[in-house]
């Protein structure tokens, strides 16, 4: 089985305009499918860079290519490892945001309640705080909001309460521990509402809405003037952030003007609405399904 399938591939990689001796970063490499697509169309003197923070990637990436340069790191950190490896600013960025098929497929990852496994959920295994600890630390206020802000849960209230209940009693560590608990919370399909609690969970644990904040404020940095930022985003939350993003300049969407009134508009949006997958993609990969594609160019 191929490790990741990409979405919208083509059409993520054309609306980069690739010249073929530009610089470039795939901020998300997961499968490499981006990556391997970018590097094909960039001549000698090309470059592409790029993030993972995901050792299982490492198996997977392209090798003996020296107009490629893999950078093992959140992509949140993106200006200070560019400049660490002498790139400065680059003519186009890309951000697949999706979780890759091998992580939700992977027992052992903890990321989905199909499989037998450790409520891990980390995306880097290094890091500190893992979804136990959320589910064992977290106070029920907290808890009500990371599912409901994250999830959409409907009944977050009840489940965060039922969370601290249930810690009191027996420590909840694995996906069988947890599904014991919510088995009996479900409401509406029962597939829709797992995949919820699971999804908040683990935006939560990799602080997934903080790092592309601070990721898409670098490449405002980054780019040059005339650069691409093209992303591909599954959560409403997320694309609401680049959509503002791209609109003003900020995540918040907060108009900025400058001394003589003038709005501040650093983007020149090329997609008025996001662009979805095709009908012929959704048959071949049905996560593709909630995919959102926007970009933009960078004026100044």
């Amino acid at each position: 089985m191929d490790y990741h399938q990409p979405v919208l591939l083509t059409e993520s990689v054309e609306a980069l305009q690739i010249v073929a001796d530009g610089v470039y970063v795939d901020a998300t490499y997961g499968g490499g499918g981006h990556s391997r697509l970018i590097v094909q169309q960039l001549g000698a003197n090309g470059h592409l860079y790029s993030f993972d923070q995901d050792e299982d990637v490492l198996p997977n990436l392209i090798t003996e290519n020296e107009r490629f340069t893999f950078i093992h790191h959140n992509f949140r950190f993106l200006k200070r490892f560019l400049r660490l490896h002498g790139a400065g600013q680059v003519d186009g960025i890309l951000a697949d945001l999706g979780v890759s098929s091998h992580q939700l497929d992977d027992a052992q990852r903890g990321f989905s309640y199909r499989f037998e496994a450790d409520l891990d959920m980390r995306m880097n295994r290094e890091g500190e705080r893992t979804a136990t600890d959320i589910l064992r630390t977290y106070s029920a206020e907290a808890l009500q909001s990371l599912f409901s802000r994250y999830g959409e849960v409907r009944n977050a209230k009840t489940l965060a309460q039922a969370i601290v209940a249930e810690r009191e009693r027996r420590a909840i560590r694995s996906t069988t521990d947890f599904m014991l608990l919510l088995d009996p919370l479900v409401r509406g399909n029962r597939n829709r509402y797992l995949a919820q609690v699971f999804q908040a969970l683990r935006i939560e644990v990799n602080d997934e809405m903080g790092a592309l904040e601070s990721f898409l404020a670098e490449a405002r940095e980054v780019l040059r003037p005339g650069g691409r930022l093209v992303v591909i985003a599954y959560h409403s939350l997320e694309d609401r952030l680049v959509k503002n993003f791209f609109k003003t300049g900020n995540t918040a969407g907060e108009v900025i003007k400058d001394f003589y009134g003038n709005i501040e508009r650093p983007f020149r949006i090329l997609t008025k609405k996001a662009q979805l997958a095709s009908p012929e993609e959704l048959r071949r990969n049905p996560r593709a399904r909630s995919a959102k594609l926007r970009y933009a160019e960078k004026i100044n």
